[in-house]
């Protein structure tokens, strides 16, 4: 991965609050009674197994699935009961699994699509060329549908999209998914620039020593709940995450 220099990140206060969530699909307990707490500018990593949870957070966080017991807060205030578009407004923006472009869209209509909630025609203007710029490949397809890219620009396209909403807090599901080395390298370089423009990030990633590689603190799931929080180093270090997650013997 290119190593380029950034100015010092300054971490501040809790901006995104779980505390004590469980969510159900129908009668499965997805999620028993999992905490996590996330600071303005910080990365932080969801650690664990298919199955585990980790995708089924972030849904509660964006409102996609409501918790029958716990709170999710946004900057002190719980937002169980606000409707996904609306928490979106209050800036957690998501990139889902599987990217879940718009297919029959262009490039370009996506990304509109990701700016749905704004009307200043100005502003919306800069957001797109950010996008741009940090994804140069997009530029290029601007008119190309969406179902034609290939998986890693479909991958900078949702990512694109959900920046597009102006994020405070961006959820990444899995953004390595079925990705070359190489285009793994170009994912991960953007985000970490995208962090370091002042967006918070949660990245739930499969290739657990890459998303440690960038994370300030992780968190380590299994069937539902959270067994394991740590700095990422020390995370990295830790001889189960080593052993489950980085497979070492």
């Amino acid at each position: 991965m290119s190593a380029s220099a950034s100015p010092a990140r300054v971490i501040g206060s809790v901006v995104l609050e779980v505390t004590d969530v469980h969510t159900y699909y129908g009668n499965i307990h997805a999620l028993q009674g999992v905490s996590i707490a996330v600071r303005e500018r910080e990365i932080v990593t969801l650690l664990g197994s298919n199955g585990a949870g980790k995708s089924t957070t972030l849904k509660t966080i964006s409102g996609l699935l409501r918790p029958r017991q716990g709170t999710v807060k946004l900057r002190g205030e719980s937002i169980n009961n606000v409707p996904a578009h609306q928490i979106v407004r209050r800036g957690i923006c998501q990139s889902p699994e599987g990217r879940h472009v718009f297919p029959r869209l262009s490039v370009d209509e996506n990304l509109a699509m990701g700016a749905f909630i704004h009307n200043d025609t100005k502003q919306v203007a800069i957001d797109r060329e950010r996008v741009l710029d940090l994804f140069p490949r997009l530029r290029e397809r601007l008119r190309q549908k969406a179902g034609t890219l290939s998986g890693g620009e479909q991958q900078m396209l949702a990512i694109g999209r959900a920046m597009m909403g102006r994020p405070t807090v961006l959820l990444l599901d899995e953004p390595s998914m079925g990705l070359s080395p190489l285009l793994t390298d170009v994912i991960f370089d953007a985000i970490k620039e995208i962090n370091h423009s002042g967006v918070t990030v949660v990245v739930v990633e499969q290739n657990a020593q890459l998303a440690l590689s960038i994370a300030d603190r992780g968190y380590v799931m299994q069937t539902g709940r959270i067994v394991l929080t740590d700095t990422a180093d020390a995370l990295a270090k830790n001889e189960m995450v080593r052993k489950a997650y980085l497979g070492e013997e």
